[in-house]
């Protein structure tokens, strides 16, 4: 049963539900790695009964620091559930931590760096997690330049290291070219959303290496502007599927899930069937495409997976960790459905 107080919790109530002195209380919170495992969970159960909530102004009078951790996050983005499944994995990772997590949302567009300028004359937060970098991010230059302990999801490309957890794209297109070649594909087309980062160039450069290693017919969708809504990208698979057989790609990558779908059900209205007359392979982040096309062949990304790894990254950097340790790549994990190998 939840005990009964009128008065906010305060050390002094924890020390007295678990006996133990409050310069252990206190060491507990803060950090307590030198303390028994027993001893933390002693502490962190009674504090959850309680409900008692640090004081963050007098924490960061008496350290400096905040105990937050601040997710930028880019409202122009079109993956579905990315925000949720980014968020959930983070404050997975911190729980049971002294680390909180503010999520501050990008919505001035003519100035990307604005929310990262705001928490670094705030000093509102400990460390910066960034989402959708580009090569030279102005994000990533400021925090640079500041000295601000920070962790980009995705890569760039200053000659400043920089803590980084991105999807191994090269490695994605890698293998569903080399998959869609075991199937028989001749001719590929990289039907990929182009949001400025790094990590769509990536993406065309392991795709054009791929083709060259297969010696197939490959292409890379340069008018991506026919995939900026899904109603564009639908005409844009009816188009495709107006073409004459024999000029028509017989395979398409995609880097996104509302794309993908879009696209196939333009080619659908074109009586062009997924599976017989061509095949399709996406990166996966949710389970809407074999949830309609139970045989497709997909290539995943764990968004939950890389939210804990940005909180683990950005953490050992607020703590001081080389930055050189800090640089990590999440490998895709193929799905592959169907059956239909060449042989």
């Amino acid at each position: 049963m939840p005990v009964q107080n009128t008065k906010p919790p305060t050390l002094k109530t924890i020390a007295e539900m678990t006996g133990l002195s409050l310069s252990t209380v206190s060491l507990s919170l803060r950090d307590g790695s030198n303390l028994k495992q027993s001893t933390r969970d002693k502490v962190a159960e009674a504090a959850r009964e309680i409900g008692y909530v640090p004081n963050r102004a007098g924490v960061r009078l008496r350290t400096g620091r905040t105990n937050v951790l601040a997710l930028i996050l880019s409202t122009d983005q079109k993956t579905l559930d990315f925000t949720q499944q980014l968020i959930q994995g983070i404050g997975a990772h911190i729980q049971g931590t002294k680390f909180h997590l503010s999520v501050v949302p990008e919505f001035d567009h003519d100035d990307p760096a604005e929310a990262v300028r705001y928490v670094l004359e705030n000093r509102s937060a400990d460390g910066v997690i960034l989402t959708h970098t580009s090569a030279r991010d102005p994000r990533v230059q400021m925090l640079m330049d500041a000295n601000f302990p920070m962790v980009s999801h995705g890569r760039t490309e200053f000659y400043t290291p920089h803590a980084y957890h991105d999807f191994h794209a090269e490695r994605y297109v890698e293998l569903a070219v080399d998959r869609l070649a075991k199937k028989g594909r001749r001719r590929i087309l990289l039907a990929a959303v182009d949001n400025g980062t790094t990590n769509y160039s990536n993406t065309v450069g392991g795709f054009n290496r791929s083709i060259a290693e297969h010696r197939l017919v490959g292409d890379v969708l340069k008018n991506v502007e026919v995939l900026n809504t899904t109603e564009e990208a639908r005409a844009f698979g009816r188009t495709l599927g107006q073409q004459p057989a024999a000029e028509r790609f017989d395979s398409i990558i995609c880097n996104n899930e509302l794309v993908a779908l879009a696209i196939i059900s333009g080619l659908e209205e074109m009586g062009i069937r997924l599976g017989a007359d061509y095949d399709l392979i996406c990166k996966q982040t949710t389970k809407i495409l074999p949830i309609l096309y139970p045989t497709i062949d997909t290539v995943s990304e764990d968004l939950f997976a890389a939210g804990g790894e940005l909180a683990k990254l950005l953490i050992a950097r607020i703590e001081g960790e080389a930055i050189e340790t800090l640089q990590t790549l999440h490998e895709p994990t193929p799905r592959w459905r169907s059956s239909d190998i060449a042989g």
